[in-house]
């Protein structure tokens, strides 16, 4: 983590007073949140609509913080103590990010999309670990805020980090990209996510080919070829290096087999055809993933025996494709962080393609920020469910009941069931759980359904 004295500070960022007797003492991090400081760190309050964090400076101080900023506007900062003002605390906290990482050797892969990219991003740091000092994302800290905490977080000596972007409008993943200026740049996908902010999946499109504007003049973009909204686009993107990933033999690298089971999908591509790798976690989807983790991979000069063993080692972030086990024998499939008609198809498809002796059933959630066109979003989900395959059917929430409602014209009443109260639901489902079933749990992050995830999965 960044580890520089005040003096030096002043460098990075613009500061308003004067710090002269302050300049030797170093700071070693950063924290925005006074319940996670840490000693020697430097402290960044935000005037909040509910909480103003400069109401905490000399606390966090008296705890340990090395420094504190102050914005200038916000009145009777605290005499005597290490304060640095600048004209806006968020914007020095980016500032001084974008001045560490320039600083730094290391190389960036950043990593954006509608869905997958934490999957992706968890797939990339796991293969590239093999060789190198990896650190990446944690968590959801890839906004405006996440992301230069996450470069402040950086060491040193850290080879390389990866890097999530997110959005939520136009201009976002431009401003990120051009803190974090990638080496190698990776879009999974294009989905419906933020269609509520955007409009259409045309200018979702646009905002994550913004990442290749912070892309250095010799870096790689890589993207998912079998999307003609990237493609008819960066094919003009002469500038650039420019590597594809799909299923369609047009692209770089494709799978020439996938073997599916319980824990995972053994699976080999084109540029490697003597090669299993093994992939420990569920659904196609994720094989194609882990297709921009090898392009990435092969960029950085590992082998294909290192991206092997680094993608076997595979570790997910929580409640994305998590298997679990619950009672009665259960497996329970915990992909409650988010969901998107796109993600939403593609983890019912996996289901449904799982062992056919075993029952199956759904608990499904609202799917949120997907504008005008989110009811029929919702009902095209109740179509994509087989009866033939799928026992049960549980929804909670409003936009959810949609999918029941549609799900009905195929299934048995009495195996659907709309909710919108949580603990129903649970006592619902847990009444029809006869043993050994595979559970499928997904929904927009709002939703929090990980609290059913918790009432049926084992102690």
């Amino acid at each position: 983590m960044i580890q520089r004295t005040i003096g030096q500070l002043t460098e990075m960022m613009q500061v308003e007073n004067d710090v002269t007797r302050f300049a030797e003492t170093m700071i070693d991090g950063v924290c925005i949140d006074t319940r996670k400081l840490q000693k020697g760190n430097l402290f960044i309050p935000f005037k909040g609509r509910n909480v103003d964090g400069h109401q905490l400076v000399e606390d966090a101080i008296n705890s340990g913080a090395a420094c504190a900023l102050w914005q200038e506007d916000v009145p009777n900062p605290p005499a005597q103590l290490p304060i640095l003002i600048v004209k806006d605390t968020e914007k020095a906290l980016q500032d001084l990010a974008r001045s560490y990482r320039n600083e730094l050797q290391v190389k960036v892969v950043g990593v954006t999309g509608s869905n997958g990219k934490t999957t992706t991003k968890d797939m990339v740091t796991s293969v590239l670990s093999e060789k190198y000092k990896v650190q990446k994302t944690e968590g959801n800290f890839n906004n405006h805020l996440g992301l230069p905490l996450t470069i402040l977080s950086l060491h040193e000596d850290t080879d390389i980090a990866v890097l999530e972007m997110g959005m939520s409008a136009r201009g976002e993943i431009e401003f990120l990209t051009q803190m974090a200026k990638p080496d190698i740049a990776i879009i999974t996908n294009i989905g419906e996510a933020h269609l509520q902010d955007l409009g259409s999946r045309d200018a979702i499109a646009e905002a994550k080919l913004e990442i290749t504007k912070g892309l250095s003049n010799d870096g790689l973009f890589i993207y998912i070829g079998d999307e003609p909204l990237l493609k008819e686009r960066a094919d003009n993107y002469n500038h650039l290096r420019v590597q594809t990933f799909g299923k369609a033999e047009t692209n770089d690298i494709y799978p020439l087999s996938i073997e599916k089971n319980e824990d995972g999908s053994v699976f080999s591509v084109n540029i490697a055809p003597e090669i299993n790798f093994f992939l420990p976690v569920l659904g196609e989807y994720n094989v194609q993933n882990s297709l921009a983790a090898i392009l990435a991979a092969v960029e950085l000069n590992l082998t294909m025996e290192e991206i092997k063993a680094g993608l076997k080692k595979l570790k997910l972030s929580a409640m994305r494709m998590e298997l679990l086990s619950g009672i009665r024998g259960t497996k329970i499939i915990n992909d409650a962080y988010n969901a998107s008609p796109t993600s939403m198809k593609a983890a019912i498809h996996m289901l449904e393609s799982l062992d056919q002796y075993a029952g199956k059933i759904v608990v499904l959630g609202d799917m949120l920020e997907l504008g005008d066109n989110e009811r029929e979003f919702h009902y095209e989900i109740g179509k994509e469910l087989d009866p033939e395959k799928i026992q049960y059917v549980f929804t909670y929430g409003e936009l959810a009941k949609n999918i029941t409602e549609s799900a009905k014209t195929s299934f048995s009443h009495n195996n659907v069931f709309a909710f919108s109260d949580k603990q129903e639901l649970i006592q619902s489902l847990l009444s029809v759980i006869k043993g050994d079933e595979w559970i499928l749990v997904k929904g927009s992050r709002g939703m929090k359904l990980e609290e059913i995830v918790k009432a049926i999965k084992k102690d």
